[in-house]
């Protein structure tokens, strides 16, 4: 079947022109553009007045923070021209191991999204965590194989790398040898350390927050990923890598995005719209959301509408505000006018299932649990940088005389990890200042990486209460207040991803954050995806693990005490 767009704008992405011509595709590919006729074709689409360009593509993005299947991913993203994806599937693989990468790969086949599943580089993510699971350069090396396998995810230990560590190293040279792509991840590296780490293959990076790091980088041959996701907002500031010399090494991402965002701003296509409102151009936007990152990940025959191109095209009405009316992906319709049309989901019921939807070994908390005995000295607490995963160090004096150090006038709150895949009992417990509760106490599964059980409250007896119902419910995303469950989000799927709907799930997070908001936490704060990256002990510069406070640049534990 042979499909005719015509009186249509293409954007060619080679060029950078806008060209006035027709497009011809059949049995999922570009047959061509130019004075293709109706004679030509089977089905006519007149899309006069209509831009034309690929479809597009999320470079990097872990399908578990939008607490959504794949499929249930797929039919969100679709009607917003996304008809790609490359996936890291750390968080489940933290969880559950091969088992993790095995599900998603096949509840990701056949999808009219094309899922790519990068190789999770660090479960867990440093030595200090405490995972479901420890995957090494044998266990990931059969992967390389897999054809929607382009290579191994963000390198996130970058002091193992610097180091030359033998587990690290490995998994480098596997990759390489399958001549496979490497993505990065070292936020603030800078100077003759970046140079050694991407002397080691490491081809990229998502974590720039600055455009003077962003630019170093590129400078340096890596190419930049700029990041737009729910905690992480990194566009504005990566505004100057828009421009060339520079825009034609970056890319688009969304890295963590919740579902309710994915609803009502969109995805790929809301950063483009945002990068056109701040006056950069709109088909840059467009190459860097296609063949750059097709280019990247060695994806031939993708991201572009030239012959012998895979059929994803996206109809917009207007190429500024990347409006999307319909896409295309291997030559079929997919979605028109924001509706995703029905397909046949995978269905996973292999022994992995188990293994899977049932990942907590957890004992019942009780306020005692949660106590800090006091010492002499200030207290090391985290303090949480707005719109950033980074976080600081800070110094403060507690008053342990009352609710055991707890000061919500100075927004110091008590914050605990509880390792709940193995059964260990190990518990870190501190102090973070920067999520503005009053009252009450919110839980949740996802913490990454390793996604232990984490909670942060204004008291002990609501932080018990909070983390107990997480753990009745296997997985999801709590808020409690005076002994009572307020608002919850289940997430049996490994603890991170919902079986429901998007927007069932989008609904259900959203009263969340409002509830939470009611109990002080500012408008401006995402309450629950700013505590999932609290335990991260790859992002500077003080993290909470199962086994205490985490110095990331020493990737040692500190005392609580100074």
């Amino acid at each position: 079947m042979k499909t005719l767009f015509k009186n249509g704008t293409v954007v060619n992405v080679f060029t950078g022109e806008l060209l006035r011509e027709n497009l011809l595709i059949g049995d999922g590919v570009v047959i061509g553009t130019g004075d293709y006729t109706d004679a030509d074709a089977d089905t006519v689409r007149d899309v006069t007045g209509r831009f034309l360009c690929p479809g597009f593509i999320d470079g990097h993005i872990h399908i578990e923070s939008t607490l959504l299947t794949p499929a249930e991913l797929a039919r969100t993203v679709l009607p917003h021209g996304t008809s790609a994806i490359v996936a890291d599937p750390h968080e489940l693989a933290n969880v559950a191991g091969t088992d993790g990468i095995g599900f998603m790969l096949e509840m990701s086949e056949g999808l009219p999204l094309r899922v790519y599943i990068m190789l999770p580089s660090c479960v867990p993510a440093m030595p200090l965590d405490e995972s479901g699971a420890v995957l090494g350069a044998a266990e990931l090396k059969p992967y390389y194989a897999h054809p929607r396998v382009p290579g191994l995810a963000e390198m996130m230990n970058y002091p193992g790398v610097l180091a030359g560590a033998d587990y690290v190293t490995a998994k480098i040279s596997d990759a390489l040898a399958a001549g496979k792509v490497i993505d990065g991840h070292a936020p603030l590296l800078s100077g003759k350390a970046l140079d050694r780490y991407i002397a080691a293959g490491i081809g990229s990076d998502h974590e720039c927050s600055s455009a003077a790091e962003a630019i170093e980088r590129v400078r340096k041959g890596q190419r930049v990923m700029i990041r737009q996701g729910t905690a992480a907002r990194n566009l504005e500031a990566l505004l100057p890598l828009f421009d060339e010399p520079y825009a034609h090494r970056c890319m688009l991402v969304s890295d963590d995005k919740h579902p309710e965002e994915l609803l009502s701003d969109g995805h790929i296509d809301a950063m483009i719209r945002t990068a056109v409102r701040a006056g950069k151009s709109a088909v840059t936007c467009i190459r860097m959301a296609t063949l750059q990152a097709a280019e990247w990940f060695g994806l031939r025959g993708v991201g572009a509408l030239a012959p012998g191109f895979r059929a994803d095209v996206n109809i917009l009405r207007d190429l500024d505000s990347a409006d999307v009316e319909a896409v295309y992906t291997s030559g079929k319709p997919a979605a028109e006018n924001g509706v995703c049309f029905a397909f046949a989901a995978p269905d996973c019921r292999s022994p992995r299932w188990n293994r899977v939807m049932h990942s907590f070994r957890l004992d019942p908390l009780s306020e005692e649990d949660l106590a800090v005995q006091p010492q002499q000295g200030k207290c090391r607490v985290i303090g949480v940088l707005p719109g950033q995963l980074l976080t600081e160090e800070r110094l403060e004096a507690l008053d342990f005389s009352q609710n055991n150090g707890i000061d919500t006038a100075r927004d110091i709150l008590k914050l605990a990890v509880l390792e709940r895949h193995r059964g260990t009992g190990h518990r870190g417990i501190g102090y973070i200042q920067g999520i503005g509760l009053k009252r009450g106490a919110i839980a949740g599964s996802v913490s990454h990486d390793s996604h232990n059980l984490i909670v942060i409250g204004t008291n002990d007896a609501d932080m018990a209460a909070a983390a107990n119902r997480v753990r009745e419910l296997e997985g999801g995303f709590v808020c409690a207040a005076d002994g009572a469950v307020l608002a919850e989000l289940p997430l049996p799927v490994g603890g991170l991803m919902s079986t429901e709907k998007a927007r069932s799930v989008a609904a259900k997070n959203l009263l969340l954050n409002e509830t939470v908001h009611k109990m002080g936490v500012p408008a401006d704060i995402a309450p629950f995806m700013n505590m999932a990256f609290v335990s991260l002990t790859v992002i500077p510069r003080l993290k909470m693990t199962t086994r205490g406070l985490c110095d990331v640049s020493s990737q040692s534990t500190v005392p609580l005490f100074v």
